[in-house]
């Protein structure tokens, strides 16, 4: 058991208490938690910032990992300067700032580069969103921890008590890519290739949003999925909380 607020005589006079190695503030956001967390992800193309600004606009608060990482790689930030120490100058724009296009010519070119990036931005990020989850855990509602390379990384659930994967056939996804987001189609082949399979992502799936209709078809998919989201168990936060040591 926790112990809040005793005073050192009485921890001295008892053998059985235990210290939390959990930083106070944390520990009582965990006990009062009325939070769910639920991560989202979905293949590029496959539509899941549609809904995640849908999720939003139904009172559920997402915290974006790509947000993030557009943060995290501002001049100045320690993973930009490991990104330039590897890359060097050339993938940097006029104005100093990072030229995302420079850097995926490199990565997803070669599976090694793209490995590099992944092991210097995953780390910083998710140790971001967890310092944000933090924040909200003692906020009632839903959580959604919008993390596009879920199946990419490690495919734990980071916390959350489910997965939500957005899904649309492969074709569809890289034709949307190409007539909405400007992509070449070699190059947007190639994008879909360096992610992890449909199959995988569908694999970690609590629930799917099935992205493959028009607008109206999506928002009748994410009415679903917030139907089911009322019908989880709050989340426990922060996860896996370190067991206490003798005093």
């Amino acid at each position: 058991m926790f112990e809040i607020g005793l005073s050192r005589p009485l921890m001295r006079n008892s053998t059985r208490n235990k210290r939390s190695k959990v930083p106070p503030d944390r520990l009582i956001r965990a006990i009062f938690a009325t939070v769910i967390v639920v991560a989202l992800t979905g293949g590029i193309g496959a539509g899941k910032s549609s809904v995640s600004r849908r999720l939003t606009d139904r009172g559920a608060v997402v915290i974006d990992a790509d947000q993030i990482v557009k943060e995290l790689q501002r001049p100045g930030e320690p993973v930009f300067d490991a990104m330039v120490a590897r890359w060097g100058q050339g993938i940097l724009s006029d104005d100093g700032g990072l030229d995302r296009q420079a850097v995926a010519a490199i990565v997803f070119a070669d599976a090694d580069e793209l490995r590099a990036l992944n092991e210097l931005v995953h780390p910083a990020v998710r140790s971001a969103m967890t310092a944000r989850l933090d924040e909200l855990a003692a906020v009632a509602g839903v959580v959604v921890l919008d993390i596009p390379l879920l199946a990419e990384g490690d495919a734990q659930k980071r916390g959350a008590s489910a997965v939500i994967v957005v899904d649309c056939p492969i074709e569809l996804a890289i034709d949307r890519l190409v007539e909405s987001r400007g992509f070449d189609r070699v190059d947007a082949e190639s994008r879909v290739a360096a992610q992890a399979t449909r199959e995988e992502r569908l694999a970690l799936a609590d629930f799917v949003i099935d992205n493959s209709g028009d607008e109206r078809a999506l928002d009748v998919e994410v009415d679903r999925c917030m139907s089911w989201l009322s019908t989880l168990d709050q989340t426990p936060w922060p996860k896996n909380l370190p067991e206490s040591d003798e005093t």
